[in-house]
């Protein structure tokens, strides 16, 4: 896909060759478990974001690490879809996202040291399908569930893709832009699946095959509400300088307005806050909005361990 569309072929199959090699590499160096000898604490799960893997080293290979030393040797496993690193890498553009969620619940379900539960990170749109499998796989069952940077509203804008092209970013932007709701595109794309045009907000709920789903935006969904409610915290994170998610707001579960792209509504005034059960999750002081400073997955370690280990050590 990348070399069909870049510019000069050499170039990009250069690239992809690189990007090939980084991913086995990575694979090679960190497998998808860490971890395991501190039964004290709750294992904890990641899943990765678009353009991202499971393991490599500079990227959750190291949160991973980071987390296994912070909880003195507690079990974490970083979710590798469809059992090698490419697959991996291709199911944040291809793969479709309940297809991913099917897999994910299954395998979660295979792993006896989760059977007591497990605490869940999300990077980028791994956020909202981990939000999935709360809802839809309630067994093992997740206690706090973190969002760096997800999409809970979806986004309206994609003026970057990681570890893809300019040319390739700007294909699949006039995709979205011009036929994301189609259901070849709802098929094949990723993102297309949490585009939400707030300005034809009926087409969005009416051909969106993922996000009106989990967020209940064609049905009520009673299972969805109920096993979203079982979660100790759900703990969103946005990035207040973020130039990748368009709205940023989206990261605290609010979107524009109905019919415009310029004003956000209030989260308490949004028709999900109440449709998922968001209102008495609230109450019950379940949700916590934690905003940092930089751009899309921009923290440091030291954040890391201030703001996300303590969470993870809860009893």
């Amino acid at each position: 896909m990348i070399c069909l569309l870049g510019s000069n072929r050499i170039l990009c199959l250069l690239y992809l060759l690189f990007l090939i090699l980084a991913l086995i590499l990575g694979y090679i160096w960190w497998q998808p478990t860490k971890g395991g000898t501190n039964p004290d604490v709750l294992p904890v799960v990641l899943w990765h974001g678009m353009g991202d893997t499971c393991c490599v080293p500079f990227s959750l290979g190291s949160i991973m690490s980071l987390i296994v030393e912070q909880t003195k040797g507690g079990y974490v496993r970083s979710l590798e879809i469809g059992g090698n690193a490419i697959m991996d890498w291709e199911s944040g553009f291809f793969i479709h996202p309940n297809e991913q969620v099917d897999y994910v619940c299954k395998q979660l379900q295979l792993d006896k040291r989760l059977a007591k539960g497990y605490n869940a990170i999300g990077f980028s749109q791994g956020g909202q399908f981990l939000r999935a499998v709360a809802q839809r796989c309630p067994n093992p069952p997740m206690r706090t569930l973190i969002t760096l940077g997800g999409q809970h509203q979806g986004i309206f804008g994609l003026p970057m893709c990681p570890t893809l092209t300019i040319r390739s970013c700007d294909y699949i932007t006039r995709l979205l832009d011009d036929a994301a709701y189609t259901p070849e595109v709802q098929s094949n794309l990723v993102q297309a699946t949490y585009w939400h045009d707030p300005i034809m907000e009926n087409k969005y709920r009416q051909g969106s095959t993922f996000l009106a789903d989990i967020n209940n935006e064609l049905i009520i969904n009673e299972f969805y509400i109920e096993n979203l409610r079982k979660l100790k915290k759900f703990v969103m994170v946005q990035f207040l300088n973020d130039t990748i998610v368009q709205p940023k707001e989206s990261q605290w579960f609010q979107y524009y307005t109905s019919g415009q792209n310029k004003v956000i509504q209030p989260f308490t005034e949004s028709k999900v806050y109440e449709d998922l059960g968001l209102n008495k999750m609230h109450r019950q002081g379940k949700l916590v909005f934690l905003g940092v400073e930089g751009d899309h997955l921009a923290i440091s370690k030291a954040w890391f361990i201030q703001n996300i280990v303590p969470l993870l050590l809860e009893k």
